[in-house]
């Protein structure tokens, strides 16, 4: 069960969406909530449907004290890595915040420390807190949309299903056509495999 982060500190929740995907940018959120904030329908992005993602998302952006997306491109991705992109993300939208938290939820167990404010890594952290779980919502929402976008002009990846992500279509068409400029070239594809550099 989701529930508040118990203190009374301005608490931001932080997550991000598109890490496993092999094209298109990673996107995070981070997410103030009011200190009195439920709804039993938030939970994990990823185990809610998109109907349900798109009402919470609005409900979200409606009732959050503050909210901010931030995202590292595929290029950069290249350079830093995926890990470190997804760490850069989060630290681009705590910066774009219109209200300073004072303390930091990170979904994972690892984070690069953001200045002046402390920060606590919390494994499943988006099945476990509110403020996670819909920062999830968030940045899934906002890299679903892009993706979506994308597929528009790369039809042939069916972006607006896969959104990215390595399914078995997916990679067919990659080994078919060859990889876009939105294809992140540090994530290899071979006919048996997929390798992450992460």
């Amino acid at each position: 069960m989701l529930e508040k982060y118990p203190t009374q500190r301005i608490v931001a929740g932080c997550d991000e969406a598109g890490r496993g995907s092999l094209a298109g940018p990673v996107v995070a959120a981070a997410t103030i909530l009011p200190f009195k904030f439920k709804n039993t329908l938030l939970d994990d992005s990823k185990k809610l449907s998109k109907k349900n993602r798109e009402i919470l998302k609005k409900m979200i952006k409606n009732e959050a004290v503050s909210w901010a997306i931030g995202i590292v491109d595929e290029t950069e991705i290249d350079r830093i890595n995926i890990l470190n992109a997804s760490l850069l993300a989060m630290h681009r939208a705590i910066k774009k915040l219109n209200v300073k938290p004072e303390l930091l939820l990170i979904d994972g167990n690892k984070f690069n420390p953001y200045a002046s404010i402390k920060h606590k890594c919390i494994i499943k952290g988006d099945q476990k807190y509110f403020s996670i779980a819909a920062s999830s919502i968030l940045a899934k929402t906002y890299r679903d949309n892009i993706m979506r976008q994308l597929d528009l002009k790369f039809p042939a990846y069916n972006w607006k299903d896969n959104k990215g992500y390595p399914t078995k279509e997916h990679r067919k068409v990659i080994q078919k056509i060859g990889t876009s400029q939105h294809h992140r070239t540090t994530f290899q594809i071979s006919s048996n495999q997929l390798n992450l550099d992460i």
